[in-house]
């Protein structure tokens, strides 16, 4: 099989559609978000201002304290939300609203219960000719390691399962970009790390870009070609670094796992003090 980099360069496609575009997949431009409150007047800075350009075929981990915003921001690439202010930009294209080319992953599977797992992970290709939309699936099914509960119901299947079955659906129409929102929260810490190898894994098969959000700084590190953490609200980019840690069979083996899971922490902990003692300025 092609290396995710042999199909960037080449410009072959797989499991995510065309990989290989090179350039620029997500932009982001004076983004900020700024909720209304309670009360006359009263507003709520959850965002930004956030600058962001991200490559085609990262895999971009955004970690942060609860309430930074960085579902927010995902929310906000996936175009389920238009930003207060700002301008965000995937593939070149101005983001306007949800679109096929930008799958999303949910903190739980949100799986329907009445169809097989087959049928949850074509749910979004249906208009599709019968045999291209079986092949698709099958391809899926087979990528995720679920071929062989394919006809089971999701209460049938374990939390990893779910969460297998919800990243091949997002996978089925053949996004460029896939933003996953805490997909791993839930599980257990076995389950867990077994499912952080299992999306290394998809990403180098696949060479989607990928934008992944979680609390866990070990995850962050394990995951990212590229790391980010946003300050406590409103959110702002303290920290962003490049990361070959990925590429390594065994990145935690690695001392520079170590050194910037300490860097990483330690910003965010400084972030947190600054916002007990005063808004955060940086």
């Amino acid at each position: 099989m092609p290396s995710p980099a042999s199909d960037r360069a080449t410009g072959a496609t797989g499991a995510t559609g065309t990989v290989g575009t090179s350039g620029t997949a997500i932009s982001l431009s004076g983004v900020t978000q700024v909720y209304r409150g309670r009360g006359r007047g009263r507003e709520v800075a959850a965002l930004g201002p956030v600058d962001l350009e991200l490559a085609a075929g990262a895999f971009l981990t955004v970690v942060g304290p609860s309430g930074c915003g960085k579902s927010t921001l995902l929310r906000l690439v996936a175009g389920f939300a238009a930003p207060t202010t700002g301008t965000i930009r995937a593939g070149g294209a101005p983001v306007t609203g949800p679109d096929p080319s930008r799958g999303f992953v949910f903190q739980q599977p949100r799986l329907f219960p009445w169809l097989s797992v087959a049928g949850n992970v074509g749910f979004g290709l249906r208009g599709r000719p019968r045999d291209e939309r079986r092949a698709r699936v099958a391809e899926l099914l087979d990528l995720t390691g679920l071929a062989d509960v394919a006809r089971l119901r999701p209460y049938e299947l374990s939390g990893g399962m779910q969460q297998r079955a919800a990243i091949a659906r997002a996978l089925a129409p053949g996004p460029d970009v896939l933003l996953m929102d805490e997909p791993f929260a839930a599980l257990d810490a076995f389950t867990r790390e077994r499912m952080q190898d299992e999306v290394r894994e998809l990403w180098r098969r696949t060479g989607a870009t990928i934008v992944f959000i979680t609390h866990s700084v070990d995850e962050a590190v394990y995951l990212g070609t590229r790391v980010i953490a946003l300050s406590s609200r409103p959110g702002r980019i303290v920290f962003d670094r490049s990361s070959e840690l990925p590429a390594l069979d065994r990145p935690r083996a690695d001392p520079r796992f170590a050194e910037l899971r300490e860097e990483l922490a330690e910003v965010i902990k400084n972030s947190a003090r600054q916002s007990r003692n005063g808004p955060v300025t940086s």
